[in-house]
């Protein structure tokens, strides 16, 4: 009985030992004196968020490290290593919805534009838009997440950098996921904003194609997507790596420029890569393009209509003349 209100009181110290250090203080003064400029934040202690991630479970991890773009729920600074909660991403990653066989759900062409550019638009203001700029260094769809309404997210900031704005790269030892990495990088062991860029193209390959980053060629042989891409475009053959699922419900133009995009993201020579900022851009005005396409084309059917209409009204007509 002594030992355990011995290891109760050891813990109740250890804990404020750990809020203490962690900042918790400094956080409880500002969250109490805020005048709106402090993002509000809620402070949960150990026990309740042990409660809710049922029991600190690996399997509900989304992330470590790093400051995601997706909303801070709550924090637990009771713990040596401080944990931040971020909101529910019910959907899952990208990967399973182009990877993994589902007959219930296809991720359509329009969906697959609009997670595009959502990651797209994530990656600008990252790199461009954020008080200091941020290197992502890990862009792969198994980092992208898909919320309730299959609305985009990036995740996973674990090896993120935050750099000077006068920086152009990071010399770093080489780290990323296998079939992302961009080459200059691996070669060179500096990261660029144009290393980001480079893993991009790889996810739109995917979107565009259905494979994956490192996919088997035969039996014996394994081949990189980004590789196998850049030959087929060489030959002019892009429709031929088209997702079977999406070749009869696409805008071969919006392919097209999808594809174009996506070699010029991959150029081996990151200084000829476009800016994250370019490539929403050029997204945007796909997107736009095919809006206007089809808003064009209700207007012919419209117009048909209408004149259809007419016709029957005349040949109505010609009849009760005769």
């Amino acid at each position: 009985m002594l030992y355990k209100l011995k290891k109760k009181r050891q813990n109740k110290e250890l804990k404020k030992k750990f809020f203490k250090r962690n900042g918790g203080l400094l956080l409880q003064q500002q969250l109490s004196t805020s005048d709106g400029s402090v993002q509000k934040t809620n402070i949960y202690n150990s026990k309740e968020l042990e409660v809710a991630t049922d029991g600190f479970n690996v399997n509900r991890i989304l992330g470590e490290g790093g400051k995601a773009l997706f909303t801070r729920e709550c924090c637990c600074l009771e713990t040596e290593v401080p944990i931040l909660v971020y909101e529910f991403i019910s959907n899952g990653n990208l990967y399973k919805y182009i990877h993994v066989q589902n007959d219930e759900f296809l991720l359509s062409w329009e969906m697959r534009l609009r997670i595009a550019i959502e990651v797209a638009r994530a990656l600008s203001y990252l790199h461009s838009a954020a008080s200091s700029p941020v290197y992502h260094r890990d862009i792969k769809s198994t980092n992208i997440l898909l919320d309730e309404k299959y609305r985009a997210t990036i995740s996973d900031f674990g090896s993120s950098r935050s750099i000077a704005i006068d920086q152009t790269h990071l010399t770093t030892h080489v780290q990323g996921t296998f079939g992302y990495l961009d080459p200059e990088y691996f070669q060179s062991s500096q990261f660029t904003e144009k290393s980001d860029v480079y893993s991009f193209g790889v996810v739109l390959v995917e979107l565009l194609s259905g494979q994956k980053p490192i996919f088997s060629a035969s039996p014996t042989e394994s081949r990189s997507l980004a590789t196998h891409f850049i030959m087929l475009m060489e030959d002019n053959r892009l429709f031929d790596i088209l997702d079977a699922r999406v070749k009869e419900h696409c805008h071969n133009e919006e392919v097209v420029a999808v594809g174009n995009l996506a070699r010029k993201c991959l150029n081996l020579n990151g200084k000829n890569r476009p800016t994250m900022k370019e490539v929403t851009t050029e997204l945007e005005r796909v997107i736009q393009k095919g809006s206007n396409v089809q808003q064009d084309s209700q207007e012919n059917e419209n117009i048909m209509a209408d004149l259809s209409m007419q016709y029957m009204g005349c040949i109505s007509d010609i009849n009760n003349d005769l």
